[in-house]
C-alpha cells in the first residue's frame, strides 16, 4: 500500500484510534514549533523534546492497535470495544499529563516534588496500568483461532503483542523504582536525542524495544506468512528467539548499571 492508502485503511479498521493517532501527531509538529520558541531545560535537554518522542510513539502505537482490532473477525464486540476506548483514553490521558508538565518546565516521570507533581505521576502510573490491561485483553483475543490470517502473521501478532506486555511491565517496575538509570541519579550524560544514560545502566532501553515488538513481529509474520502454508513459522521463531534475548541481555545490563554505549 501507498502512505495515503495505508492510512485510509487504518482509518476504515478503527476510526476512534485513528483519530486518537492522528491527534499526538498533530501535537508532535505543534510541540515542534514550541521546542523553536520555548528554551527552557529539562534534564538538560529542551522541554518539549521528551513529550515530542512521546507523542509519536502513542501516535504509531494506536494505529498499530487500530490495524490489529481489524484483524479480528468474528471476535466478541466487547473486547474490541474495550481495548480501544481503554487505550484512547489512557494514552490521551498519558501524553495530557506528559505536556502538562513539560509546559510547566519540570519533569513528569518520578517527579514528586509537590503534591500537584506527584499526582500527575501517579495518574501516568493509573493510565500505563490501564493500557497494559487493555494490551493483556488484546492478547487474549488473539488466542482464539484466526484461519483467515496466515499462520505466521498470526503468531507475529501474538508474540508482538505478548512481548510488548512485558514491556510494559517493566515500564511499571520503572515507576516503582521512580528511576530509569541504575547505579546513578537520572538526567546525566546521555546518548543524543534518545538520552540514554552513557555512565549508567539504562532501562528505557529494553523498555523500548521490547514495545515495539508490537510492530516488529507482526510486520515479520506478515511478509514471512506470504509464503503460505507453515514455511514461514520456523524463520519467525528465530527472529522472536533472537530479538526477545537481545531484550533480556539489554534488560540485565542496565540492571548491573551498565551503559549500552559508555562515552
Amino acid at each position: 500500500m501507498r502512505p495515503a492508502e495505508l492510512l485510509s485503511e487504518v482509518r476504515r479498521r478503527d476510526g476512534v484510534l485513528f483519530l486518537a493517532g492522528a491527534l499526538h501527531f498533530a501535537l508532535l509538529v505543534v510541540m515542534g514549533a514550541a521546542a523553536l520558541l520555548d528554551q527552557r531545560t529539562v534534564m538538560g535537554l529542551n522541554a518539549w523534546v521528551k513529550p515530542m518522542k512521546f507523542a509519536a510513539s502513542i501516535g504509531l502505537y494506536l494505529w498499530t492497535v487500530a490495524w490489529l482490532l481489524g484483524e479480528l473477525r468474528g471476535a466478541p464486540r466487547w473486547g474490541r470495544a474495550a481495548v480501544r476506548w481503554a487505550t484512547a483514553v489512557a494514552m490521551t490521558a498519558e501524553m495530557a499529563l506528559i505536556g502538562t508538565q513539560a509546559a510547566r518546565g519540570t519533569t513528569s516521570h518520578y517527579n514528586i516534588a509537590t503534591a500537584f507533581d506527584a499526582a500527575v505521576f501517579d495518574w501516568m502510573g493509573r493510565m500505563i496500568l490501564v493500557n497494559t490491561l487493555a494490551a493483556v485483553l488484546l492478547f487474549l483475543l488473539f488466542c482464539r483461532p484466526l484461519p483467515h490470517l496466515p499462520r505466521a502473521y498470526a503468531w507475529g501478532i501474538r508474540l508482538g503483542v505478548l512481548l510488548f506486555v512485558v514491556g510494559s511491565v517493566e515500564g511499571l517496575a520503572m515507576i516503582d523504582r521512580h528511576a530509569h538509570t541504575v547505579g546513578l541519579p537520572d538526567g546525566g550524560p546521555g546518548l543524543p536525542v534518545l538520552n540514554w544514560s552513557t555512565r549508567g545502566g539504562d532501562l528505557r532501553i529494553a523498555h523500548l524495544l521490547g514495545l515495539h515488538a508490537l510492530q516488529a513481529f507482526p510486520i515479520v509474520g506478515f511478509l514471512l506468512g506470504r509464503r503460505g502454508g507453515d514455511g514461514g513459522l520456523l524463520p519467525l521463531a528465530a527472529f522472536v528467539s533472537a530479538y526477545a534475548a537481545v531484550v533480556v541481555w539489554l534488560y540485565v545490563e542496565a540492571i548491573r548499571g551498565r551503559p549500552l554505549v559508555g562515552l
